[in-house]
């Protein structure tokens, strides 16, 4: 295939709000060694790009300063040993380069989008299950039965959280800032929605599990929720952050932790190594991917914007308007 020189792309013209992304033209990609060339249907957009364009969440070494951690399209071009998935409709998690008409990515890293899955869909899903997955099943050793406490239950994290929760056999308990959303979210298969502004929190979790707590916390909030997380939590319960939204400091009770047994732990995923993510992604192929090509498990979607208009999806996302997945198409 006879690849352009150039396409279009959103660039980040300097630290500041939605208005410093920009339309630009870029060169595109070649693919190295096990990487790929996709041709960019959608891309998913998330909180980290809005960090990323406040100046808050650089790239890591190596990756595009072009926004856009996961992505939808066809495979056009590959690099060695990764010529099998040229000609492949995939969806890839990225390390950035997503905003843009065309994007590398490891091939390890990609998921094939099944028959059925459109794919605004299939874009608005690899951020969000590569992170819920690891945190909340890997790290947070979740099983059937226990009880998953989630924050920003409308969110993109919150609403995937939601869906494999229960698609796992979980009961699952979010928190949301207005009623409307605590409706949303029950209306995605949320056993219990807490309006954070209107109840405390901690004591509506011990009054819905009968005070026995429960067994996991996916906070993104951090800072003064992290105590207050910890006072959710049953006895060996775990607290997992994936993000510190409240603040990078808090205090804990660390008597009270160890009398309880509690595990406090947190990750995050854009700087981990490739084949870190290429054995995530094979776990998610085996666990979760049937669920997806069943069509048991769909992404909760709010908006698609053309590319053109990512300031606007960026605006949306920030005004915590959204419930579910905002998308960019590309195409």
């Amino acid at each position: 295939m006879n690849l352009p020189a150039t396409m279009r792309a959103i660039e980040i013209a300097g630290p500041g709000g939605p208005e410093e992304l920009r339309l630009a033209e870029r060169p595109v990609p070649r693919p190295g060694a096990g990487q790929v060339l996709v041709a960019v249907s959608h891309a998913g957009v998330n909180r980290p790009d809005v960090l990323q364009r406040l100046g808050r969440y650089p790239p890591p070494p190596g990756a595009s300063d072009i926004p856009g951690l996961e992505i939808a399209g066809t495979v056009v071009a590959a690099g060695e040993d990764a010529d099998a998935l040229v000609g492949r409709t995939v969806c890839a998690l990225v390390t950035g380069g997503g905003y843009a008409a065309y994007c590398l990515a490891q091939a390890g890293h990609c998921l094939p989008v099944p028959p059925g899955l459109p794919l605004a869909e299939a874009a608005a899903l690899p951020e969000t299950l590569f992170t819920v997955w690891h945190n909340v099943f890997e790290r947070g050793g979740a099983v059937a039965g226990e009880t998953l406490l989630v924050h920003g239950g409308t969110s993109g994290i919150g609403t995937m959280a939601i869906k494999l929760g229960k698609a796992f056999g979980l009961a699952v308990i979010v928190t949301c800032g207005t009623d409307a959303k605590c409706d949303s979210a029950r209306a995605l298969g949320a056993d219990h929605a807490i309006n954070y502004r209107t109840e405390d929190f901690v004591a509506r979790v011990r009054e819905i599990t009968a005070s026995s707590g429960a067994d996991l916390c996916l906070d993104m909030v951090a800072g003064p929720y992290t105590q207050r997380n910890l006072d959710c939590l049953g006895e060996d319960g775990r607290l997992v952050t994936i993000a510190v939204l409240g603040g990078a400091q808090a205090t804990i009770n660390v008597a009270g932790l160890m009398v309880r047994r509690h595990t406090l732990t947190g990750s995050t995923l854009r700087g981990r190594s490739n084949e870190f993510k290429a054995l995530l992604a094979d776990e998610i192929a085996s666990k979760v991917w049937p669920l997806i090509a069943d069509g048991a498990l769909r992404p909760a979607m709010d908006r698609t914007y053309p590319l053109a208009e990512a300031a606007a999806a960026h605006a949306r996302m920030e005004a915590g308007e959204h419930v579910g997945k905002i998308v960019l198409e590309i195409a």
